[in-house]
C-alpha cells in the first residue's frame, strides 16, 4: 500500500499534466504507466477513450466504480495563426486581453487573448512564438498566498479525483472483500458530460454497476474547504440515489470519517448522466477554490488582467484524504439493507394504535 507522501505524488503528477476535452492523452499515458506497474489490474479503454481499470479475479459482489473525469477547461490551439476553441466554462470577462501560455510543450510560448465570442467559444490570441493545432493552452496562473493545509494545482478538476480514486484502488487491492471496487476515468467532461454518457449508451458499464461520481466542486458557503470530503446528494440538476447516498454517508459515520452531506448546486457531474440512464449513482467531492481557475472577478472587470486574474485550484490536503478513505467504506458499504425503511415499519408497528 503507497505511502500519504507517495500518493501526494501522483496527486501533484497528475494535476499538473496538461489536459483538455478530447486531448486527455498525457493523463491516459500516465494512467497507463501506473497500471502496468501492477499485475493485478486489468485496464481496458473503450470505444470512446474512456478508461476502466478492474482488479483480477472471481468478484462476489456487483461492481463500485468510482468515476472521475481526465479533462480541465482549457484553450485548444486550432491553427497557426492563434485561433483558438475554449473547451469548458468560464465567464466571458476572464477572456478580455487575457495572458495565457502553451503548456502541452515544454517549449510552449506565451500569448494574449484578442478576441473571443461567447457564443462559439471560439476566438484568437497572439503569441510570442509558433503555435500549432493541438496545443493546449491554459490561463497565465498566478499563485496564490500560500496557506497551510491547502493543495494547489493547475486542474484539481477532476484530476484530483482521479488521483483518489487510484489511491484508494492501490489499497483495495489489499483487501480481498473489495475486489469489487474499481476505476473509470472518462473524457470529455467539461463540453458536455460527453464521455460518460457514452459509456452508457455503448454498455461501458455493468448494468448492475454501483458509481460514485468524484468531483472538485465549486465551494459554496455551506460547504467549506477543509470541513471533510463531502456526499454529495445532488448537484444543479438534480438528486442521486438516496439508499446509495444513505449507506455511504452512515458508513462514514462507523468509520469515523470527517465529512459533510449536501446538495452541491453550483455545478453539475457525471452521476446526473448515470441516473438518467437508470444506473445507480451517487456523487462525492471536495470544495473546491478558484473552480476553473477564475480569480477575482471584480479586478477582470476593472480591465486589470495582467493582476492575479487566473488562479492555481486548491483543495484541502487533509479532504483529499478523507476523500480515499470514504471511497473504501462507501465501497464496502453499497450492499447494506435500507435501515431507514426498516426504522419506518417499526415505528408503524409500535404506533399504529394511534390510527384507530
Amino acid at each position: 500500500m503507497a505511502s500519504r507522501a507517495t500518493v501526494e505524488r501522483w496527486l501533484t503528477e497528475l494535476t499538473n499534466l496538461p489536459t483538455a476535452s478530447g486531448l486527455e492523452d498525457a493523463v491516459v499515458s500516465w494512467v497507463t504507466r501506473w497500471v502496468s506497474r501492477r499485475d493485478d489490474l486489468v485496464l481496458r479503454t473503450d470505444s470512446g477513450g474512456n478508461l476502466i481499470i478492474t482488479q483480477k479475479g472471481r468478484k462476489r459482489r456487483a461492481p463500485v466504480l468510482a468515476v472521475a473525469h481526465m479533462d480541465h477547461p482549457a484553450f485548444v490551439i486550432q491553427d497557426s495563426d492563434g485561433s483558438f476553441e475554449f473547451r469548458g466554462h468560464v465567464d466571458p470577462p476572464y477572456f478580455q486581453s487575457a495572458l495565457i501560455d502553451v503548456v502541452s510543450r515544454l517549449d510552449g510560448p506565451p500569448g494574449r487573448v484578442t478576441s473571443y465570442d461567447p457564443e462559439t467559444q471560439r476566438g484568437k490570441a497572439h503569441f510570442e512564438a509558433d503555435v500549432r493545432a493541438g496545443d493546449i493552452a491554459m490561463w497565465r496562473l498566478h499563485s496564490n498566498q500560500q496557506k497551510e493545509g491547502l493543495f494547489r494545482a493547475p486542474a484539481c478538476d477532476d484530476l484530483a479525483g482521479a488521483a483518489a480514486a487510484l489511491a484508494a484502488l492501490d489499497r483495495a487491492r489489499d483487501r480481498p472483500e473489495l475486489r469489487h471496487y474499481g476505476v473509470m476515468l472518462t473524457r470529455a467532461e467539461e463540453v458536455g458530460l460527453i464521455g460518460a454518457i457514452h459509456a452508457v449508451k455503448h454498455q461501458t458499464i455493468p448494468a448492475n454497476a454501483r458509481l460514485l461520481s468524484i468531483e472538485m466542486s465549486r465551494e459554496l458557503p455551506t460547504a467549506a474547504i477543509g470541513e471533510g470530503p463531502i456526499v454529495r446528494i445532488g448537484d444543479r440538476s438534480t438528486v442521486f440515489d438516496r439508499e446509495l447516498s444513505n449507506r455511504i454517508a452512515r458508513a462514514a459515520d462507523r468509520a469515523e470519517i470527517r465529512f459533510q452531506r449536501k446538495l452541491m448546486d453550483g455545478g453539475g457531474c457525471e452521476a446526473t448522466a448515470f441516473g438518467v440512464y437508470d444506473y445507480q449513482a451517487t456523487g462525492l467531492c471536495l470544495a473546491l477554490g478558484n473552480w476553473h481557475n477564475r480569480g477575482n472577478l471584480a479586478q477582470v472587470e476593472a480591465g486589470d488582467h495582467d493582476a492575479a486574474v487566473a488562479m492555481l485550484e486548491e483543495i484541502s490536503i487533509d479532504d483529499f484524504h478523507g476523500l480515499v478513505d470514504l471511497l473504501l467504506a462507501a465501497a464496502a458499504a453499497v450492499d447494506e439493507p435500507d435501515l431507514i425503511r426498516e426504522t419506518l415499519d417499526h415505528l408503524y408497528e409500535e404506533n399504529r394504535h394511534y390510527l384507530g
